[in-house]
């Protein structure tokens, strides 16, 4: 599996603002994906409302989020 970086905005009527969200998939289409559930799920926003500006695939040593540094490097003492 691999992390991708999704980085794209949400415009609503009333919010618009940027975002960028790591997710493991196997292809950057299943991250796209991904984030487009987890947005709608979570914000109530509707595919036409997301607008995806960039996919990237994320080395292992420059992975933000912590968790998922953790499952995917394994190491026990994550940042320290």
């Amino acid at each position: 599996m691999k992390v991708f970086r999704v980085i794209g905005e949400i415009r609503k009527p009333n919010l618009e603002t940027s975002f960028r969200k790591e997710v493991i998939a196997i292809k950057s289409e299943h991250a796209v994906e991904k984030v487009y559930a987890e947005l709608g799920s979570k914000h109530r926003v509707k595919r036409s409302q997301i607008k995806i500006v960039r996919v990237e695939e994320v080395p292992p040593d420059e992975i933000e989020n912590l968790l998922l540094r953790k499952l995917v490097v394994g190491e026990e003492k994550v940042g320290r």
